[in-house]
């Protein structure tokens, strides 16, 4: 009888512990490096199945097209120039590494440029070079719509949750 009880409240201990692990929220994924002068890859990501979301996570790129409610992205690196301090670049022509995900209804977008078709004063925090300035869903489509804008794309649950421009001059 005593091992039963014994055996009985260990299982107890391991479900109260799972049931504590899965309440606890999951950290935010680590943001790459602004700058990063190598694209960034996605482990695992079968590319011959056409576009389908990337994995949970926050990828530097931008967003090459609008289609519904669906967006297709793709990374993006910094490239250092000689002339000039550098520019962002995406993947070489007929590389097919690029993704689409739906963009959540209630998606955070951070603008380096003010809200509206019409691209205003910088809004950046002026630490990070990231935008600072919230703006509508209906902002961030309209301006992918017209400009490819080098941004940090956050992914959850195959769904674009956060869109963070990065401030070029």
């Amino acid at each position: 009888m005593t091992l039963m009880f014994a055996g009985g409240a260990a299982a107890a201990v391991l479900l109260s512990t799972a049931v504590a692990a899965s309440a606890t929220p999951a950290p935010d994924p680590k943001a790459p490096k602004i700058f990063g002068t190598a694209f960034q890859t996605d482990p695992g990501h079968d590319f011959t199945k056409g576009l389908t979301p990337r994995r949970d996570g926050i990828l530097r790129g931008w967003i090459t097209a609008v289609r519904g409610n669906v967006a297709e992205y793709e990374p993006i690196r910094w490239r250092k120039g000689t002339v000039t301090e550098g520019r962002f670049e995406g993947p070489p022509e007929g590389d097919v590494t690029a993704f689409a995900s739906p963009i959540a209804k209630n998606v955070v977008f951070l603008s380096a440029l003010g809200c509206g078709s019409r691209m205003a004063a910088r809004t950046v925090d002026d630490k990070t070079g990231l935008g600072a300035k919230r703006c509508t869903r209906a902002d961030l489509v309209k301006r992918v719509k017209k400009h490819h804008r080098p941004a940090l794309i956050t992914v959850k649950q195959g769904e674009i949750v956060r869109v963070q421009e990065i401030y070029t001059p």
